[in-house]
């Protein structure tokens, strides 16, 4: 497989596993958080009691490590392009940011308390309290998560472009499409 193949196939992939997670999170916020935190604790215990099977843990982190991977793996290969290099390595950065260091310094201890600590080992309010947080600081993973998807469709927008111009008759088809 060329290198062009690859990089093509790298920002596909990072497009569609950013896209996914971006999806997930926006469903979230729209589906599952107005249900699990709209009269915490109780709410809280109902979500506990629902999400026993499967939940949000067992989902994000392996897309997240898919999504850093493909990030990775498109920032890497577009390296040599710097018509596609800043937008792959902002994408990067900015999950990376938004999604896991902002997740695991903000949201992590947050669902400790609110979903592993046993009923009861905190008071209403603090609880009420901790999930008014998690409400607030989700719109800045929600944003990021928009932000990292949108930059990395720009690349892969960008990179298609750039190739339907080196074939005659393409860029027409590609316009054509639009």
């Amino acid at each position: 497989m060329s290198r062009a193949t690859l990089t093509t196939a790298a920002l596909a992939a990072t497009v569609w596993t950013t896209m996914i997670s971006f999806g997930g999170i926006a469903a979230e916020t729209v589906i599952l958080y107005p249900n699990i935190f709209a009269d915490a604790p109780a709410s809280l215990e109902r979500a506990r009691d629902f999400l026993v099977v499967s939940g949000p843990s067992d989902y994000y982190p392996p897309l997240g490590a898919a999504t850093v991977l493909t990030l990775l793996a498109a920032t890497v290969l577009t390296w040599r392009e710097p018509r596609l290099r800043w937008w792959a390595a902002a994408a990067a950065a900015v999950f990376v940011v938004c999604e896991f260091l902002f997740s695991a310094a903000f949201f992590w201890p947050r669902n400790e308390i609110m979903f592993v600590d046993p009923l009861g080992a905190h008071s209403p309010a603090y609880l009420r309290e901790v999930a008014a947080e998690f409400v607030a600081g989700h719109g800045v993973r929600l944003v990021g998560s928009a932000v990292t998807a949108g930059l990395a469709f720009v690349a892969l927008w960008r990179r298609l472009r750039s190739t339907a111009a080196a074939h005659p008759g393409a860029a027409q088809r590609l316009e054509a499409a639009r």
